[in-house]
């Protein structure tokens, strides 16, 4: 199941974007790919959610795989989560590896 994202996320939208997954979330176990390459703004709230996103995957066994843009992507690294969260380059490159 494929997520996009625009805008920010942060202390003011991270209960609205977990709300927003839990709500289109199926029945049926799926991978997970969270789109943020159109993000403007990540903070420690944000990431927050997308750590308890990634631990309820695992808990599931789901595939669970984030795509960023420059600015995600530098903050995912500087708190080294980046493999933790299955960081990934682009959308092709993260459909691509759910497809393998």
């Amino acid at each position: 199941m494929l997520f996009s994202f625009t805008g920010q996320l942060d202390a003011y939208s991270d209960k609205q974007f977990l709300g927003f997954i839990a709500d289109h979330l199926t029945s049926t176990p799926q991978p997970l790919v969270i789109d943020l390459s159109r993000i403007d703004f990540i903070d420690s709230s944000g990431l927050g959610a997308l750590v308890q996103l990634a631990k309820q995957c695992n808990d599931q066994g789901l595939q669970f795989l984030v795509v960023g843009n420059a600015r995600v992507v530098q903050t995912v690294k500087l708190v080294r989560l980046e493999e933790f969260l299955h960081l990934q380059p682009d959308l092709n490159t993260a459909l691509g590896s759910i497809a393998a």
